[in-house]
């Protein structure tokens, strides 16, 4: 459950994050300025959520692909039968309690570099 616990944490602070920037806008210069540009706080803050997303996904990819492997002999569709066998190569299907730090980090890892094929 730690994973799920992790991504529902971070969908979470996704939620605070995209607050627009916009609003903490304030008053500079004694009352000279009264706008104060916000887009690299909310660069930043796209930043995070990306970030956060990858996190996020990778739980969910791996969730799924043990799910998929415990309903065999049945099977999904061969486009994401063979995802999920290249998915296995990076992360393998967890058959014992283990630490899951580096199947999380090997997932987002895999999320960013995959290429798929037409």
């Amino acid at each position: 459950m730690i994973p799920q616990y992790t991504a529902a944490s971070l969908v979470s602070q996704n939620k605070q994050l995209c607050t627009p920037a916009s609003i903490d806008s304030i008053v500079s210069s004694n009352g000279q300025e009264d706008h104060v540009s916000m887009g690299a706080n909310a660069a930043t803050k796209a930043y995070r959520i990306v970030n956060n997303l990858y996190s996020i996904l990778a739980v969910e990819l791996i969730t799924a692909t043990q799910a998929l492997q415990f309903r065999r002999p049945l099977q999904t569709s061969s486009t994401l039968e063979q995802f999920a066998n290249t998915f296995r190569q990076a992360v393998p299907f967890i058959e014992r309690d283990r630490v899951l730090h580096d199947d999380m980090v090997r997932a987002e890892k895999f999320l960013k570099e995959v290429k798929l094929s037409d």
